[in-house]
């Protein structure tokens, strides 16, 4: 694996030396081997790549990767340019319009975001193709809930954006004395009107990180 940098191989080094994930990588060699998996395996720890641990400032938890063609490139939520908006992201973007008056994007692609400390981890960072959750079980959960307490460790007064059951069960991993968690429904169609829509999150994350002596988010795209 290509060094990660931004302070993260050292950080994850007892991970990927623990027997857990040596399982996850032989589960992942055969997966690569035999089916089309996404993202790209280049692409797997692009969230960490793109976000140096001592700037993160905000983390948002997603599910597993998308699961069609050209669509995930490991960032939570994010899809490459030029492919068509999912709805989970299109109703992200509704929000945004909604808490901060921005107008959704065209492109899909979060990196902007990820570039200003914007985390954009998903619990299980891998997915066999029109297979969602497929790799639930392969011991992603493991490893993403030490990330998340590695970060609770070694942060301050980051904000956790949690949308939906999956991403608020990590509540208990998360010290509130030291970091702002926001919660609510997912994004997804299916949940997004029982809270998702109105929760605000963007501005509140801006607001927490100004009054704690961090650059807010610009969360425009455009």
């Amino acid at each position: 694996m290509q060094p990660l940098g931004g302070g993260w191989d050292e950080l994850l080094a007892p991970l990927f030396a623990d027997e857990r994930y040596l399982k996850i990588r032989n589960f992942l060699k055969c997966e690569y081997a035999h089916h089309t998996v996404y993202p790209d395996m280049f692409d797997l720890y692009n969230c960490f790549r793109l976000t140096p641990l001592n700037q993160i400032k905000c983390v948002i938890l997603g599910q597993d990767p998308y699961h069609e063609p050209g669509q995930a490139h490991g960032l939570c939520f994010s899809v490459q340019a030029g492919i068509p908006l999912p709805p989970s992201l299109q109703n992200i973007f509704k929000e945004i319009k909604h808490d901060l008056n921005i107008n959704q994007p065209n492109c899909g692609d979060l990196t902007k975001w990820a570039k200003q400390g914007v985390l954009l981890l998903n619990t299980t960072l891998s997915v066999r193709a029109h297979q969602a959750n497929s790799h639930a079980n392969c011991g992603w959960a493991w490893f993403t809930d030490n990330v998340i307490q590695l970060i609770n460790a070694n942060t301050t007064h980051t904000v956790f954006i949690l949308w939906g059951g999956n991403a608020r069960s990590k509540v208990p991993l998360i010290d509130t004395k030291k970091h702002l968690i926001l919660q609510s429904a997912h994004p997804s169609p299916l949940s997004a009107y029982r809270g998702f829509f109105g929760c605000h999150h963007f501005s509140q994350t801006n607001k927490y990180l100004t009054a704690n002596g961090k650059q807010p988010i610009n969360w425009d795209l455009n």
